[in-house]
């Protein structure tokens, strides 16, 4: 039954994120015709282009001699078709050299780079490209195929980092590359080494976000390092981040001669090369003289790499969460995964009862695409033991936020920490939800009509108590979005379920302890039914749990909105036939926040408990809600920034809460 129990309350995990390909996907393998007895073979255009010079008997010999022909019969007329022939031809000599003479390889690599970035880019022929010619995509993969084949071979070489130098041959040059790290988050410091994305095939995500254009998308694995940085420690180990590798081509020719022959009138002298790495969640084009193009990018790619390390398993982390809470605390916190950025909004995901970060990840990696969100906001993830009751889980955040604003923010000069969002799935939303209520007493009233002050026990005792029970809204939190939430218990949590759990989860023994020793020495202070018996997150969950009406009815900042999504199983699936209404879970009556005050939306969608976080429709109401809180932010008359900074809630109310709150004596 405790097997039932997990499995219907726990997310579902997954084994594999993302696989390693059996070869590097190429876009250039139908054009190519890579699969080919005598291996790759030139495209039928190029082969036109070599009869027509009565060539084809050269394919066989010297690539490098054969590009110079071409080069010489190219005009002005014909140069865009030569320039492309002349990467190909240099490209496919490139692939057939590459395991036997990897000289010529570099060689051949470089060369097609130089003619298809001249084919895109080149001033001088003052014909323009036409961007309907298929050809002209062409050029793009042989740009991007080179630069990734010419990655390779010199990486064998050692890892490349900003800030190194590289010499390759070209055909007619000896080229000199700089490595220079474009990002506005991430520092050169912060990149151990790269992968190829085109190695790998993502299976544990629903949607892959690539988009086309220039450039080689890289996984980037980032190194801790211990300079000073106050986000360093939010960062998990092993982080990977996207990035794209582009090769600008600064080719220094002489003034223009008059004439017909392209070799005769341009005398190109050796091109520098400069490897610049992009971070994409920072711009998508770059300007090419006076051009602008697309960088090619992959946001997913990575994020799936990363999450395939084993120690992230979901599956193993949520259940030593649920069973052993002790054991969590040493990774317990709040995690990015993107560079801290001081002027974006947070996005804080707070998991549920059986899971962990990784929960959010479809979530994530659908909100991350848009470039409003990315322009706007920084994702934050938070990591805690969900064995425990939901009260002692909220406390901890509590403390886990209001140290990390002292680190990053001492001052509280930023307002768009200010402006934070936070989205609870499941217990994750009652979590969530009591960072924005004021307490007041009537927490501390579920145990006893005693004051605090009489309470006999340790100081340490008083004061894990005082941090659970009496605390005030959090003056950084805007916004909270509660999914598939028991705002009104689960009547999962029946007496089996909770008898079983308490045989199997490991209660943390402070807790424990603590417990002991205020019913052995304060006698009948408490009443028999009191919350501080409640020794597990089941427990906490039951619909006779004195907390959840308490929680209902709490007062809120006058500052904070709430917005609720529900989840309804479709009575006509098999699901939906055995269980009541609802998602399976949650009732839809304890789902739904009817009444709440400063209540916003509320949405159902047609999903059960494990999947009403990842279903499309909840994620896209959670992007109108971002978008929405953009446009308040906006907007002449809402004058939020200036409220903020002046310690004024958007609607004209005062905030007397403080990230601080005093103990009770």
């Amino acid at each position: 039954m405790i097997l039932l129990l997990m499995i219907a309350v726990g997310c579902a995990s997954r084994s594999q994120w993302v696989t390693l390909r059996a070869t590097p996907r190429n876009p250039l393998a139908e054009s190519i015709r890579s699969v080919h007895p005598r291996g790759p073979q030139a495209s039928d255009r190029t082969q036109q282009l070599l009869r027509r010079y009565d060539l084809v008997g050269e394919l066989d010999g010297d690539r490098s001699a054969l590009v110079a022909r071409l080069a010489g019969l190219a005009t002005t007329d014909s140069l865009h078709e030569h320039q492309y022939a002349m990467s190909e031809l240099a490209y496919l000599g490139a692939k057939r050299a590459e395991g036997r003479r990897r000289t010529l390889a570099v060689e051949l690599y470089g060369t097609s780079l130089l003619h298809a970035y001249e084919y895109l880019f080149d001033p001088a022929d003052g014909v323009a490209c036409n961007p309907y010619d298929p050809q002209f995509r062409g050029a793009c993969d042989l740009y991007n195929q080179s630069l990734e084949g010419l990655l390779r071979l010199v990486q064998e070489e050692g890892d490349l980092r900003p800030g190194d130098r590289r010499t390759i041959q070209t055909t007619n040059h000896t080229c000199s590359f700089d490595v220079e790290l474009k990002s506005t988050g991430w520092h050169a410091e912060d990149l151990n080494n790269f992968l190829f994305v085109s190695d790998y095939e993502v299976n544990g995500l629903r949607n892959h976000y690539h988009t086309y254009g220039l450039g080689v998308p890289l996984i980037a694995v980032r190194q801790a390092h211990g300079d000073g940085d106050v986000a360093e420690q939010f960062y998990p180990n092993n982080l990977c981040f996207p990035l794209t590798a582009f090769l600008r081509i600064d080719r220094d020719t002489q003034p223009d001669q008059p004439g017909i022959q392209v070799a005769e009138r341009d005398k190109p002298r050796a091109p520098r090369f400069v490897l610049e790495l992009h971070d994409p969640l920072d711009r998508q084009t770059l300007a090419i003289g006076a051009k602008q193009a697309p960088l090619e990018t992959d946001l997913s790619t990575p994020l799936a790499y990363f999450l395939n390390q084993p120690e992230f398993q979901e599956k193993d982390i949520s259940t030593l969460g649920l069973l052993r809470p002790d054991e969590l605390k040493a990774v317990q916190g709040l995690y990015m995964l993107e560079p801290y950025d001081p002027n974006k909004m947070p996005v804080v995901m707070v998991h549920g009862l059986w899971s962990s970060p990784a929960t959010w990840m479809e979530m994530f990696n659908d909100l991350r695409s848009e470039p409003l969100v990315r322009q706007h906001y920084q994702f934050w993830f938070y990591l805690y033991p969900t064995g425990q009751p939901f009260w002692e889980s909220a406390a901890q955040f509590r403390g886990d936020l209001a140290d990390m604003r002292r680190r990053l923010d001492p001052d509280h000069r930023l307002p768009a920490l200010d402006q934070t969002v936070l989205v609870g799935h499941s217990m994750g939303g009652l979590v969530s939800k009591l960072q924005t209520v004021d307490s007041g007493d009537q927490f501390w009233r579920t145990n006893t009509d005693q004051p605090f002050a009489e309470l006999d026990a340790d100081p340490d005792v008083r004061e894990a108590l005082a941090e659970s029970y009496f605390f005030r809204p959090s003056p950084s939190v805007r916004r909270v979005v509660t999914i598939g939430t028991p705002h009104r218990g689960s009547d999962f949590a029946n007496g089996f379920t909770r008898w079983v759990s308490a045989k199997l989860i490991d209660a943390p023994m402070q807790m424990l302890n603590g417990q002991r020793q205020l019913f052995a020495r304060n006698g009948d202070y408490f009443r028999p039914n009191s919350s501080l018996a409640i020794r597990t997150s089941v427990d906490s969950l039951d619909p006779k749990s004195p907390w959840l009406p308490v929680l209902a009815s709490a007062d809120p900042g006058p500052w904070v909105d709430y917005h609720n999504i529900v989840g309804r199983v479709p009575e006509n699936t098999f699901q939906g036939f055995l269980t009541r209404e609802g998602d399976g879970i949650v009732a839809i009556e304890s789902a739904r926040l009817d009444g709440q005050s400063r209540l916003k939306s509320q949405v159902v969608v047609p999903a059960d408990h494990l999947s009403v976080h990842r279903h499309p429709q909840s994620i896209l109401e959670v992007r109108r809600i971002l978008f929405e809180q953009v446009a308040d932010l906006q907007s002449p008359t809402f004058g939020l920034h200036e409220a903020v900074a002046s310690g004024q809630a958007a609607d004209g109310a005062v905030s007397t809460a403080s990230a601080e709150t005093p103990l009770p004596q």
